[in-house]
């Protein structure tokens, strides 16, 4: 919803108005008809003049996991991703896109080979929450869909302070970067919410790095993980580390000890991702996923390894992009 051309429309009316629209809208409600404390000439009004969703919603595709990937088009026709993710233990979360495309052309994600387009809005952000919100409760979000959350922070931090409305606290809200310095620093320095904080960094080493990443080439792993210890000293919480595991490339025993001394054990977790599949470098083995973990084990770094979901409909980490 466009909540700017909503406090628009309601202006006149009485203030309370507004608030009683979007209580509706983030407890799920899938269309103005049933806001029954709204008068109906109002909501006759705002069906006219506000669409109920800034995103059109064009295509659906269900996994065997049950996970569901939503693409929609922007009002200028921009294509965006979101996905919702169901696990066996009730969790609901759902990965949002911040931008349709992003510009920074990491190698392994597809999003990041095709054309960058534009920002998303905060209410093109929250949109994408909405549309599973109608579909049942939700509980989690990862700021992870296309894009640098970094890049566009204004609209991002807009959106994720209104997730609580939808039933998603900022504790169980996490915002991922690639390390887009002055969006990192600014994110450490004003965002007092309790929203966790993730750092997509695939490789122990600066020269590997670049070469998978080339924003590496502009901010590199001294300063980033540096600014990501900051963000530990202030907030007291871990810093969660995406490693996506690519086959001969970076997941050698020596890249696990390089990372182990990389990472204070005392501020990281580390997620170990299995590689889903874009085309240009294959995935590791599960021996080989097994025996770096061993290495960050033995080092007492935590780290997990990821459960992929929606692999076989493209929405598994990385796999967003379109060419709609």
């Amino acid at each position: 919803m466009n909540l700017e051309l909503l406090e628009t429309t309601l202006a006149g009316e009485p203030a309370y108005r507004t608030r009683q629209v979007w209580e509706w809208t983030a407890r799920g409600a899938s269309s103005y008809a049933e806001m029954t404390n709204v008068p109906s000439a109002l909501r006759a009004r705002l069906e006219e003049r506000v669409p109920f969703s800034s995103l059109d919603l064009v295509d659906e595709a269900r996994s065997r996991d049950g996970t569901v990937k939503a693409l929609f088009h922007t009002h200028d026709g921009h294509p965006v991703e979101a996905v919702l993710m169901r696990y066996r233990d009730g969790r609901r979360s759902v990965c949002i896109s911040s931008q349709s495309g992003c510009p920074l052309t990491c190698t392994f994600c597809a999003t990041g080979q095709m054309r960058f387009r534009r920002n998303l809005s905060a209410s093109e952000i929250i949109d994408q929450a909405l549309h599973f919100r109608r579909v049942e409760p939700i509980d989690h979000a990862v700021f992870m869909g296309m894009g640098e959350p970094m890049l566009n922070l204004d609209e991002v931090l807009a959106a994720a302070r209104r997730l609580p409305d939808l039933g998603i606290t900022h504790r169980r809200t996490t915002i991922s970067t690639v390390g887009w310095l002055p969006g990192l620093r600014r994110f450490v320095d004003e965002v007092e919410e309790p929203i966790r904080l993730a750092l997509s960094l695939h490789a122990p080493t600066d020269a590997l790095r670049s070469e998978l990443m080339p924003v590496n080439d502009r901010y590199p792993l001294e300063e980033i993980v540096a600014e990501c210890e900051r963000y530990v000293a202030l907030r007291r919480r871990k810093v969660f580390v995406e490693y996506v595991m690519l086959a001969g490339v970076n997941d050698r025993v020596e890249h696990a000890r390089a990372l182990a001394a990389l990472l204070d054990p005392k501020l990281f977790k580390v997620n170990l991702i299995p590689y889903n599949p874009t085309g240009m470098y294959e995935g590791s083995s599960r021996g080989a996923i097994g025996s770096f973990k061993h290495v960050l084990d033995r080092a007492r770094l935590h780290a997990t390894v990821r459960l992929t979901r929606g692999r076989d409909i493209a929405a598994a980490c990385g796999q967003l992009a379109t060419a709609s």
